[in-house]
């Protein structure tokens, strides 16, 4: 009997519909430790697989006997070997495909909600990575925003929908992942969009995205109005699709608010981000859906699977925009600082086009859990 393969989809439908699911992660436990498969219903043993090699008897009495136990691992070659034994003891197992390098780019899009005259909004949810990207659709055209390296879950998706994307935009120059933005527009030949202040050393061409920038997509004239917002990075910049949704980027989350130290320059923005938060944000209006870039945990995601608030209800319950004395707002900002993301110099500099690693470099570089928010 071949022993099961899961894939990263079957898993991302458990963890967001909340079942039950029991994984036997078998990476070492530093690794365990700083990222792992999360969901409401995912319980977890984490067992390395080198305490493994001789034979699973000694962790039997761990594994539930009355239900599957995913095995999982870094790439899937041991999770394979680990599965085999396990089945061999009479359990039912599977492994999953891919390890947890294909759950780190799997993109789940989902639909967030409609737009004007005919039109669509989506919401790429990168589960195991916490990233968040988005499509805009109106009439067979489609702009694309925060998108991935994962390029081609973006360009297929548009064909389904028989609409060619026309513009690409990134909020920021982004450090925690690879930006897949102006790879799309170059095989799509879409616009490429990037804010001007976060561009001062890249190496190639882009359409300078600065404030009450508006385009339009489709014939039913569906409005992205750019809004500069720094404080995450100097650029960052939100947009306003629809007088509906509000996409932040990685200044403000459902349940956080950006960090602004990836450039290290914490200190000097820190201003920047509270002003955006409590000055700029404050002046739009509270029914706005926000969009962010980014989700820290699952307890974030709607029953859908989207994240997604109104701006009011984060002003009630978002602990990061209820800091009312400044100065302990730039305490909170400044020494409450998760580890910075794996790799985030090379991902800044591979995102201004200075270097180009491989795919596998890529993958490497990304390894891990999202770590933009302040904690």
């Amino acid at each position: 009997m071949t022993i099961k393969a899961m894939l990263s989809q079957e898993v991302a439908e458990i963890a967001i519909q909340k079942q039950k699911l029991f994984i036997l992660d078998v990476r070492n436990e530093t690794d365990f430790a700083d990222w792992k498969i999360e969901g409401e219903g995912i319980t977890h043993l984490n067992v390395p697989y080198f305490d493994l090699i001789d034979g699973v008897e000694e962790i039997i009495d761990q594994l539930p006997a009355d239900q599957k136990v995913l095995v999982v691992c870094a790439k899937e070659g041991s999770s394979i070997m680990v599965a085999e034994m396990l089945h061999e003891q009479g359990r039912d197992v599977a492994y999953l495909k891919g390890g947890m390098k294909a759950w780190s780019e799997h993109l789940v899009p989902l639909k967030v909600g409609d737009l004007g005259e005919g039109g669509e909004l989506y919401q790429f949810v990168r589960i195991g990575k916490g990233c968040l990207s988005y499509m805009a659709v109106s009439n067979g055209e489609a702009a694309l925003f925060d998108a991935t390296r994962m390029t081609d879950v973006y360009i297929d998706f548009a064909n389904s929908l028989g609409a060619t994307i026309k513009h690409v935009f990134d909020t920021h120059l982004h450090a925690d992942h690879i930006s897949g933005g102006r790879v799309i527009a170059e095989k799509t030949g879409a616009t490429y969009w990037l804010p001007p202040k976060d561009a001062g050393e890249v190496v190639f061409s882009y359409e300078p995205l600065t404030d009450g920038t508006d385009v339009a997509i489709g014939h039913s004239k569906i409005s992205i109005g750019a809004l500069y917002s720094p404080g995450h990075t100097i650029g960052s910049t939100s947009f306003v699709i629809d007088d509906r949704y509000l996409l932040t980027g990685d200044i403000l989350f459902i349940d956080s608010i950006g960090r602004p130290d990836l450039a290290g320059l914490a200190e000097d923005w820190v201003g920047d981000l509270r002003e955006t938060l409590y000055s700029r944000y404050k002046e739009l209006h509270e029914d706005l859906i926000v969009l962010p870039a980014h989700f820290m945990t699952m307890d974030e995601l709607n029953d859908d699977g989207t994240a997604a608030r109104k701006l009011g209800e984060l002003y009630a319950t978002n602990h990061g925009l209820n800091v009312e004395d400044e100065e302990q707002f730039r305490t909170t900002v400044t020494k409450n600082l998760p580890p910075q993301p794996n790799a985030y110099v090379e991902i800044r500099q591979t995102n201004m086009g200075k270097i180009t690693p491989n795919e596998e470099q890529q993958r490497e570089m990304e390894i891990g859990p999202n770590r933009c928010a302040v904690r």
